[in-house]
């Protein structure tokens, strides 16, 4: 009989933002701040990479940003279903040592897969700047979390309801402009965040790392899905990665792959079974089973 792996937990966070707890005593044991899972929400299903954000003795919790199919399966799932498959840690652990003042900056996802970074910068003696980004106060998760292990926590909301109106870079502008000094940043996201970020620390030469969110298959770098260019050479998100220097990447190639199932991801999450029931059930104003 397969193995299975049972969710121990989950709470939707923020609108499309879950925070799931998954049942895998090897994958909690051996994971390290950076590193990521590979989940399949059933036989069928789509191999998906995702950050892991907390290991507690058996488990490990991942924050799933339900977008397509095949996270909008794993978001149907409750405490006690089961993932068909579960595979991790994957890539290299987040380079963890004492820099001194330290600036990261989550959006979306990022804001959960940033709170282990933070936590281990924190441990190893740095003064920790931490900004998070989202669209309005009501998709802001964590805060209190990323308090703990933070000496600042700074918000951005694009429609200005909390903290600073914009984005991520718009208060790393900001706080630099006011006189502050980082030694280190980094910063995982949304791929245009990470790139505006980068750019805007390589004036200062601030060693920037970004944790590359690239389509992926197998994770373990025999499809080559997930190449970059870093520096002129190529590079394996799943392997070498997925944290890499951001003043090095090629973040126009990185858009455009990105881009490339973009069609094919609009019309399978379109025309899914979950999201045509959803239309009748609205339709006829009342569940149907």
């Amino acid at each position: 009989m397969k193995k299975m792996y049972e969710i121990v937990d989950k709470k939707e966070e923020a609108p499309n933002v879950h925070r799931i707890i998954i049942r895998e005593p090897m994958t909690a044991e051996k994971a390290q701040p950076g590193q990521f899972a590979i989940l399949m929400p059933d036989e069928k299903g789509e191999r998906i990479p995702m950050s892991i954000a907390d290991t507690n003795k058996d488990t490990f919790t991942i924050f799933l940003l339900e977008l397509g199919i095949s996270t909008a399966k794993i978001a149907t799932l409750n405490k006690g279903d089961k993932l068909y498959c579960v595979v991790g840690p994957l890539g290299k652990p987040s380079i963890i040592e004492k820099y001194g003042r330290v600036i990261l900056g989550g959006g979306c996802y990022g804001v959960g897969a940033i709170y282990p970074i933070a936590k281990a910068l924190k441990a190893a003696g740095n003064h920790v700047t931490t900004i998070i980004e989202a669209r309005n106060k009501y998709l802001l998760y964590f805060e209190e979390e990323l308090a703990s292990v933070s000496d600042e926590v700074h918000i951005a909301t694009s429609d200005g309801s909390v903290g600073t109106k914009g984005h991520v870079q718009d208060v790393l502008v900001q706080l630099i402009r006011d006189g502050e000094r980082y030694d280190h940043a980094k910063f995982i996201g949304c791929t245009y965040m990470m790139y505006n970020c980068s750019n805007i620390t390589a004036p200062y030469k601030i060693p920037t790392m970004v944790c590359l969110n690239t389509i992926m298959l197998d994770g373990t770098g025999m499809c080559g899905c997930c190449r970059v260019s870093v520096d002129g050479k190529t590079k394996f998100a799943c392997v070498d990665g997925p944290e890499f220097d951001g003043h090095k990447v090629d973040w126009e190639e990185l858009m455009k792959r990105k881009k490339s199932y973009q069609m094919e991801e609009m019309i399978s999450y379109q025309t899914a079974p979950h999201v045509c029931r959803a239309l009748v059930e609205t339709i006829l104003g009342e569940n149907i089973e």
